[in-house]
């Protein structure tokens, strides 16, 4: 077990995953003197330009459209949604981007927050601003920025990221969205159901390209009819002064605004770390299986590049805390759940390929007769290894498929057996009745 150190531990990062880091460290280690770095809200990313707002923007034009599902509630609703208060809504999720709540959380637990970037300079030595903070241990958890693809005239043109469009309170008449990732997907659909005419454009011949492909195409088939426009497999070959976007099949896409959602990469330049013995490759920061980086240097969250979802990054943070006080700790990423938050959503965790295992499927998991009409399309897949007879992988797409993914990402973490899933008893009616109908359909049980 590693010695418990004494002296000032700093992290580089306000974000979720620093939060996290801090908030843990604090109850290992009561003494211990924290220092906080922060250049932005604290909070991070997450808080105010993703996570939080993107959601708060799809909730309000979701649940009008769940409700016109429902007989009965479907004639109570009526007129168009509101955009400004939809604006309002995401306003008060995001706290207007004011962190001061988040401030008074850190001095609460007696952790220091110095706002200003640092730049490391030496061993247990950091600029930041003026001021020089000395440390005995480091956290690097300064997340990561967004990918701006080289396409020619796109710096001329102007353009969104997640951060202008999470914020804006500005509805354009027609929206390009570049990247059908997670983001793009969701951003899409949320300006489209506000009032935006939204063409979303990707490389990939498929949405979602890391999730399974039979969720791209579903989800597909739902923007589709809800009148976004999709361009897949189509090559950008510049943007044209006023927001025009040539493709190489010679289409021209008018907009007024476009939006960029073709990634992230971890923010880990030019802090300084290499004078550390910290490597950093292509992804991010290397670290091993406790998150060390060097020598009293940890990493977590986006700036590993690992995993880039917010609940990763708390996970690490966690995880780096505990070393940091000495406890036995190892990362296992063999169940990370992933959603989209589209409607409907897409859910996945673990090993969805189907390579060397057995897969079991249920469809139309959204046919439950007390839920809506017209019934929508959904489905569960489960993915399992049939010599060591567990679940590897499972992937959902259907109303609030995120929150019955739950039970699964358990199943694949704990290793729990075929035979326990088929004998647990699964509520009804609910969409968790779904689980056991594709363990069934598997085939292994005996």
């Amino acid at each position: 077990m590693m010695a418990r150190m004494d002296g000032r531990t700093v992290i580089l990062g306000g974000g979720s995953t620093g939060e996290a880091a801090a908030g843990t460290l604090r109850t290992l280690e009561p003494r211990t003197p924290i220092t906080l770095v922060e250049e932005g809200l604290v909070g991070g990313e997450c808080s105010y330009y993703a996570c939080m707002p993107s959601k708060a923007l799809l909730r309000p034009p979701e649940a009008i459209a769940a409700a016109r599902l429902v007989p009965g509630a479907a004639e109570a609703v009526s007129g168009a949604i509101d955009v400004e208060r939809a604006f309002w809504h995401r306003d008060q999720v995001t706290g207007s981007l004011d962190d001061s709540s988040q401030a008074e959380w850190l001095a609460d637990r007696d952790i220091e927050l110095v706002r200003g970037r640092a730049q490391v300079t030496g061993p247990g030595r950091a600029e930041v601003g003026d001021r020089t903070v000395e440390f005995a241990r480091l956290l690097v958890a300064t997340g990561s920025v967004p990918t701006i693809p080289p396409i020619p005239g796109l710096e001329d043109a102007g353009y969104w990221t997640n951060r202008e469009a999470t914020s804006t309170h500005e509805v354009p008449g027609r929206l390009i969205v570049i990247g059908a990732g997670p983001v793009g997907c969701e951003l899409a659909q949320a300006f489209g159901r506000m009032g935006s005419s939204v063409t979303l454009v990707d490389l990939s011949d498929r949405l979602l390209g890391h999730d399974h492909p039979d969720a791209g195409r579903l989800l597909a088939d739902v923007l589709e009819g809800e009148g976004i426009a999709l361009r897949l497999g189509a090559d950008i070959e510049r943007v044209e002064p006023g927001a025009r976007l040539r493709l190489g099949s010679g289409e021209m896409i008018a907009a007024d605004r476009i939006l960029v959602a073709t990634g992230r990469r971890a923010n880990v330049d030019g802090l300084g770390l290499e004078s550390l013995g910290v490597t950093i490759s292509k992804r991010g920061i290397e670290v091993d299986e406790r998150l060390r980086a060097a020598e009293n240097v940890w990493a977590a969250g986006d700036a590993t590049g690992i995993a880039m979802f917010t609940h990763v990054g708390k996970y690490q943070a966690r995880l780096a805390a505990a070393d940091m006080a000495g406890r036995e700790v190892r990362a296992d990423y063999r169940a990370i759940p992933a959603v989209t938050f589209t409607d409907p959503q897409v859910a996945s965790v673990g090993d969805t390929s189907g390579e060397g295992t057995v897969v079991g499927e249920r469809g139309s998991v959204a046919r439950l007769s007390t839920y809506e009409r017209p019934k929508r399309p959904g489905f569960l897949k489960v993915f399992a290894d049939p010599e060591r007879r567990v679940l590897v992988g499972a992937v959902a797409v259907g109303p609030e498929a995120g929150e019955w993914l739950g039970q699964l990402t358990l199943a694949v973490r704990a290793e729990v057996p075929v035979e326990v899933l088929l004998d647990t008893i699964q509520p009804y009616p609910t969409f968790s009745e779904a689980v056991q109908f594709a363990v069934r359909d598997l085939g292994l049980a005996e």
